[in-house]
């Protein structure tokens, strides 16, 4: 199962694919019918991928990834909108060893709604790409490949005014 590149969005309802990155944040490419397109500002949002997220364990963290692949093998899936004691019901299948009470409902309906958004997706068939090594970053290094983006520079605060812009510095007249 691939799920890298898979993002949700506090405040945006869906998941939404990472299709790039500009100055100002992260351009994505929502997974719904319509394919809308938005840039996320870091500054005021938070991304969260599905490959990284966790749900809480009893005695360790469940991968949502290691979730999401039981939940393709059962037959049967709950309507997001069911009632609190199916959703637990069906949990207690899929994630055996989950924290009841420290995973709510809420979360389970997310959850649910999530993997009804990337099921029909080819997803659940592709590989997960393998982490990148240091060894084959310094064998890429030597070759003069790059493997990891570049850092991009920052600015100097500092900016030469243009003539005409608003940061120009303006002479103050002094009447005599």
């Amino acid at each position: 199962m691939n799920l890298r590149g898979i993002v949700a969005v506090s405040g945006k309802p869906g998941l939404f694919k990472l299709i790039g990155q500009n100055k100002t944040g992260f351009i994505l490419e929502g997974l719904d019918a319509a394919k809308t397109k938005l840039v996320v500002n870091m500054s005021n949002a938070k991304m969260a991928s599905l490959e990284d997220i966790t749900v809480f364990g009893e005695d360790e963290d469940l991968k949502l990834i290691d979730i999401f692949e039981k939940m393709s093998g059962s037959k049967s899936i709950p309507d997001p909108k069911a009632d609190g004691a199916t959703l637990k019901n069906f949990f207690r299948e899929v994630a055996p060893n989950h924290d009841e009470e420290r995973v709510y409902t809420s979360d389970m309906k997310k959850i649910i709604t999530w993997f009804n958004i990337i099921q029909p997706l080819p997803i659940f068939t592709e590989k997960a790409p393998e982490p990148i090594d240091e060894e084959t970053m310094k064998a890429a290094a030597v070759k003069g490949k790059e493997i990891a983006p570049k850092a991009e520079a920052k600015p100097s605060g500092v900016q030469k005014p243009t003539k005409g812009s608003a940061t120009t510095k303006r002479t103050s007249s002094k009447a005599k």
